[in-house]
């Protein structure tokens, strides 16, 4: 005996439909509907009005903060770069730089500036160069401020390029020795300085032989192009950048006491450990007839602060981010839909009926 055969129907339609036609929320008919020039005139206003603050709160979202923390400097390993472009109104052979810290370690075991025989005053596309970027840093030291975010937001580590190249070279000998390089030195304080004679290392440190100079070969006369410690980041401020200082008297001490902040900036691309500093500047001619004692030279005696500073880059979570979309889309929304229906009210009860019709009919 042979066993019956069922045979099934196939289901041969699309089981996407049946999720289109799922509809969880209540549908009112579009008989029941009352529509009115007042409720389209609301309903374009809230798009336009969740258009825009729409518009903002993105624009908000991408517009990151900087937050700067305050923490102890626990990185006592750590190496101090120093970089310097300095030029002083006297020829090379006359001039001596050096660097000696705490640990009466002289700094120059890291490495040696180079240094360039070179003229004082500059050429024509020099200055102009030159007395940009004196301003642009002047602007920014005082602004900073202002613009601070706008500077830690910029991709640029500096806003000026490299002096340019002179075009006309002087007729006469040389008078100024530009003095340039980084050396990578012990965190600790230290004194780097620039004086008249060329140094002699000895086993406690240092002298500065100058005795065939006569005094009309002083002229510490110098201008700053470049003094900062660290890797180049933007957001910095070198407040030194940029200063020409032209002394009377050639004979003439000029201290720069320099604190330095070791600085962290923590950006979403990357991140970089660097330093910041702030200055007081103090000169004064040497002559001993009158009382003025001391070594005339350019000195910069810096030390490094216990604190560190932490500059990161935030935005708020995206989670908050999508909460605040969605309050101002049904904010607007809500709030527009009882103003709708108040305004209804207060035309449906002062304007006659026929007038309401007419309204409404349109």
């Amino acid at each position: 005996m042979e066993s019956e055969k069922v045979t099934m129907l196939r289901y041969r339609g699309s089981r996407l439909s049946k999720v289109k036609k799922l509809d969880m929320f209540p549908k009112v008919e579009e008989t029941f509907k009352e529509t009115s020039s007042v409720g389209g005139t609301f309903s374009i206003m809230s798009f336009l009005i969740i258009t825009f603050l729409v518009y903002s709160e993105i624009n908000y979202y991408f517009d990151s903060k900087f937050v700067f923390k305050f923490s102890p400097d626990v990185e006592l390993d750590e190496q101090l770069t120093i970089n310097v472009d300095i030029t002083v109104a006297m020829p090379c052979h006359f001039i001596g730089a050096d660097i000696l810290d705490s640990t009466n370690q002289n700094a120059f075991k890291f490495g040696a500036l180079e240094e360039e025989d070179t003229w004082f005053e500059l050429d024509s596309n020099q200055q102009m160069y030159f007395e940009n970027k004196k301003h642009l840093n002047s602007y920014l030291r005082e602004e900073y401020h202002a613009v601070k975010d706008l500077l830690w937001k910029s991709s640029f580590s500096t806003h000026y390029g490299d002096l340019p190249k002179r075009t006309f070279i002087p007729d006469r000998p040389h008078d100024a020795c530009r003095i340039y390089g980084s050396l990578t030195l012990n965190k600790v304080a230290g004194n780097f300085h620039i004086t008249a004679g060329k140094s002699l290392h000895l086993p406690r440190g240092h002298v500065h032989i100058n005795a065939f100079m006569s005094e009309k070969d002083y002229n510490f006369s110098h201008r700053i192009d470049k003094f900062s410690f660290g890797d180049s980041s933007p957001g910095i401020i070198h407040p030194l950048e940029g200063d020409e200082f032209v002394g009377n008297y050639g004979r003439t001490l000029f201290n720069y006491f320099i604190e330095i902040v070791p600085t962290r900036v923590d950006t979403f691309l990357t991140y970089v450990n660097t330093y910041q500093y702030s200055v007081k500047a103090l000169s004064r001619p040497i002559d001993h007839n009158k009382g003025s004692h001391g070594i005339p030279g350019l000195f910069f005696k810096y030390d490094v602060s216990a604190l560190r500073v932490t500059v990161k880059q935030q935005r708020d979570h995206l989670g908050t981010f999508l909460a605040r979309l969605c309050s101002i889309i049904g904010g607007v929304f809500v709030c527009s839909g009882i103003i709708n229906r108040l305004v209804q009210y207060i035309i449906s009860h002062t304007m006659p009926k026929t007038s309401v019709a007419e309204t409404r009919s349109r």
